[in-house]
């Protein structure tokens, strides 16, 4: 019969214990044919009474399964078994239709931080990094799986082998709390960044709901443990921040550099004057703007442009970058509706003066690209992510001094979209309007942007002093 095995060991009971030497459980450990397996008790008559359970069925020659560890006497007629990594190629299959090529990846590498804490045994384990790429390259990508290279299909084979059921996870709290301390953690086993273990959580817990659903699981172990969550400001770091002296700086930084810096000016100055993200930027065409006509010069006959005209920007998709084997299309990029916003609601934003003259220059300039794009690299169709960083990198080493290189000011092209929207709240622009144009909630407008609010502080001191005078 296949998945059992009569080859069973079982071990003496071990104390684990915390830093101050305070017993915080007892762990039983057994192992069938060569997985090893584990439970752990808060206190040692359970341990020993499971312990116990276990040596008698293994000397009555009771069968054991390979796939929970467990005598097959002891078998859930209710709930079927599953491995992790098999649970987890399922999870990531269930959510691949309808999820964002960058959230596909976001699953992938959730699942691949989680799966550590589910190995059965450590025998003939691959290396870390090794099996790391191979979960999130292929194991955890319901597109490329069948195409993994023997090397990368070997070591998904070992983890099909040697993942524990997800049913353990049933009765051992310590190990769900493994679970989300591995899921939450880097391959160093440092913790993440805050907005990682938030999004980590969140999918390992609808991981296991969806567990819950399949009837793997009787409830959803996650949501028992007490967790508290990591503190993230999600502010904007006012040193980030470039004046409008730097940022044209900038601009003339990158038209110098050869032989895309041309091409790559209004892409930036659009993060700049109208806060668009990269990927809405990267996604604009010639039909989105509506630059003001030009007028004629009466004493030179020729047409001009007015010093305050505005224009108007009309975004309806962006185009995120997520990489080819993540997008349906096999496009480096996916086009998608705006974020925060349903398919096919749009975003209109004003174009101030010096942004209209900029635009009008590249469209005068260059053609449009593949499907009418405005920005594309020299060689591509596509505008390469690596070759508009590789230009702002070399832009901010020629225009900024090198203390300010080595700071935070500017060193993300999203940040000049940062340096907008704090020079339209500074500009006494209402908080509502620009949420409108920055494509934001109020709420989480003021949140990110309260320390980019200049001189807000100043007004508070002369009103408190004010009342206290009065």
């Amino acid at each position: 019969m296949k998945d059992i095995t009569y080859n069973v060991r079982v071990y003496a009971i071990e104390i684990r214990k915390n830093a101050a030497g305070k017993v915080t459980s007892y762990r039983v450990a057994w192992q069938t044919t060569t997985k090893a397996w584990k439970r752990s008790f808060k206190n040692a008559a359970q341990a020993d009474t499971f312990r116990g359970s276990l040596l008698t069925a293994a000397r009555s020659g009771e069968a054991f399964s390979t796939l929970t560890g467990e005598p097959i006497s002891w078998g859930r007629t209710d709930r079927p078994e599953m491995s992790w990594y098999d649970f987890a190629c399922k999870f990531a299959d269930m959510k691949w239709k309808n999820a964002a090529a960058k959230y596909r990846q976001d699953i992938a590498r959730a699942l691949t931080a989680a799966t550590p804490a589910m190995y059965a045994t450590t025998r003939g384990k691959p290396d870390d990094r090794a099996l790391r790429s191979a979960m999130h390259r292929w194991g955890f990508n319901t597109k490329q799986r069948q195409q993994a290279p023997e090397e990368a299909a070997a070591t998904l084979r070992w983890l099909a082998d040697n993942t524990q059921p997800i049913s353990v996870l049933t009765d051992d709290a310590s190990l769900v709390r493994n679970l989300l301390d591995s899921a939450t953690s880097l391959l160093d086993g440092t913790r993440a960044a805050p907005s990682t273990v938030r999004k980590h959580r969140m999918l390992l817990s609808n991981a296991l709901d969806y567990a819950v659903e399949l009837k793997l699981l009787p409830a959803n172990p996650i949501k028992t443990l007490k967790w508290k969550p990591p503190v993230n400001t999600y502010e904007v770091d006012r040193r980030s921040v470039v004046n409008h002296t730097q940022a044209k700086a900038l601009l003339a930084a990158v038209a110098a550099q050869k032989p895309s810096g041309e091409r790559l000016v209004a892409f930036f100055a659009l993060m700049y004057y109208v806060a668009l993200r990269p990927e809405e930027a990267i996604n604009l065409r010639r039909d989105n703007i509506t630059l003001p006509p030009l007028h004629k010069n009466t004493e030179t006959d020729q047409m001009e442009e007015s010093a305050d005209a505005w224009g108007e920007l009309h975004l309806l998709k962006a185009a995120p970058y997520a990489g080819r084997d993540w997008t349906d299309t096999g496009q480096a990029r996916e086009e998608r509706a705006l974020k925060h916003r349903a398919a096919g609601h749009s975003r209109t934003v004003p174009i101030p003066p010096p942004l209209v003259r900029i635009l009008r220059d590249h469209l005068a300039e260059f053609s449009e690209g593949l499907q009418g794009r405005l920005f594309y690299g020299v060689k591509a169709d596509d505008l390469p992510f690596i070759t508009y960083r590789r230009a702002w990198r070399a832009a901010r080493r020629k225009a900024l001094t090198e203390k300010e290189f080595a700071s935070p000011l500017a060193a993300r092209p999203y940040d000049l979209r940062h340096a907008c929207v704090s020079t339209w709240l500074n500009a006494g622009v209402p908080a509502p309007q620009v949420a409108e144009w920055a494509g934001h909630s109020v709420d989480v407008l003021l949140r990110i942007y309260a320390r980019c609010i200049a001189g807000q502080d100043q007004v508070a001191k002369r009103r408190i002093l004010s009342a206290l005078n009065g």
